[in-house]
């Protein structure tokens, strides 16, 4: 046989063994943290729920969903089991710490006032625009078209 048939079935062969390879490692490392999780660790379920973990049987796990509320999930069931400062940045809503200390201001308005007490000076003296509407003698000897209507004129009564 030749080697250009047989090239697309020799591709096929390693795109598989390169599929199932990756599957093979995401699975090992889903049950390397499984196997990970204690009592007390906060988890999430494939399903989006967040719990505490309170028992760890051989398929199984005890999850306190809320202050009293225990429910039973299979260990193939834990999506992520997370650190406890996510856990409790995400169920409880604590603020993470930041190490910075800039403070950002609600509004820009206290970024503006130091800038005019120190500038008044400049601020008078830049003229400011008119804003106002032209006058209507003026608009009429500017805009007067060939067929001797203005803007906003029409055949229409």
């Amino acid at each position: 046989m030749n080697i250009v048939t047989l090239l697309p079935f020799i591709v096929l062969i390693g795109a598989m063994f390169l599929m199932t390879r990756s599957a093979k490692k995401k699975q090992q490392a889903a049950a390397q943290m499984r196997d990970e999780m204690q009592p007390g660790t906060g988890v999430r379920t494939i399903g989006g729920m967040y719990a505490t973990v309170k028992e760890i049987g051989d398929e199984t796990v005890l999850l306190e969903v809320a202050p009293g509320v225990h429910a039973v999930y299979a260990k193939n069931a834990i999506g992520a089991v997370l650190q406890d400062s996510e856990y409790n940045r995400i169920v409880h809503g604590d603020e993470e710490e930041s190490d910075s200390d800039t403070v950002v201001p609600d509004d820009a308005s206290s970024l503006t006032e130091a800038a005019d007490a120190e500038g008044t000076d400049k601020a008078a003296e830049a003229p400011k625009a008119d804003l106002t509407k032209k006058s209507d003698a003026a608009e009429d000897a500017g805009e007067v078209r060939k067929d001797g209507k203005t803007d906003g004129e029409t055949d229409a009564k």
